[in-house]
């Protein structure tokens, strides 16, 4: 959705490969929530640093787009996301949240009584998080609970090690950031960095 309010189609996989940039497309609950409002304005206050690294960072949701909207439009002071300027995708049909299997349902049974799908659970998305290369290759995933809220300079060191591997061919240890040690992908290498690493 634009600042004038109009929606847009978006493929995530398209966008990656058509620019040649890597994305990192987080998945949030609801609008108007509590933890959520915080980690939109945490992945915009980190923008430009994802830009530098060739990274283009889009926000997702169950909301549809009007919601979304308003919620752009609403101050940050009043709990709302009014600066974020990064896309924001409604899945509001959950067609590609269900896919990705990120969906809060504890239980789904069919009523043959009514001939409807009766589900148990909030069936907004959990906190998955997805980093996709230029490729259109998702290189990284993870899921939080709802009411866990993200560490975005995580999703930033991550990005420093994917770009490390496909630029020198090493391998990012453990606790890994730019401009420390990486290490070959072989038993030498790794007992060579252990032997250097020792705490």
């Amino acid at each position: 959705m634009n600042d004038m309010g109009d929606t847009f189609k978006v493929n995530v996989l398209e966008e990656a490969v058509k620019n040649k940039k890597k994305v990192v497309l987080f998945w949030y609950p609801k609008d108007f929530t509590f933890v959520c409002p915080t980690e939109l304005h945490a992945f915009q206050a980190a923008l430009g640093e994802f830009e530098k690294r060739n990274t283009i960072v889009i926000g997702a949701s169950c909301d549809t787009p009007e919601v979304h909207f308003a919620w752009l439009s609403t101050a940050k002071d009043n709990g709302g996301i009014e600066g974020v300027t990064y896309p924001i995708l409604a899945d509001s049909n959950r067609n590609l949240s269900s896919v990705l299997d990120i969906l809060d349902i504890t239980n789904e049974t069919y009523d043959e009584k009514t001939g409807t799908v009766q589900v148990e659970g909030d069936n907004v998305t959990y906190r998955a998080t997805y980093i996709i290369d230029e490729d259109g290759v998702v290189q990284h995933e993870s899921i939080n609970n709802m009411p866990l809220g993200r560490n975005v300079g995580e999703y930033i060191r991550l990005v420093d090690a994917l770009t490390h591997v496909q630029e020198k061919g090493e391998v990012c240890p453990a606790n890994w950031e730019e401009g420390k040690d990486a290490m070959n992908a072989n038993a030498k290498a790794t007992a060579e960095y252990l032997a250097a690493h020792a705490n």
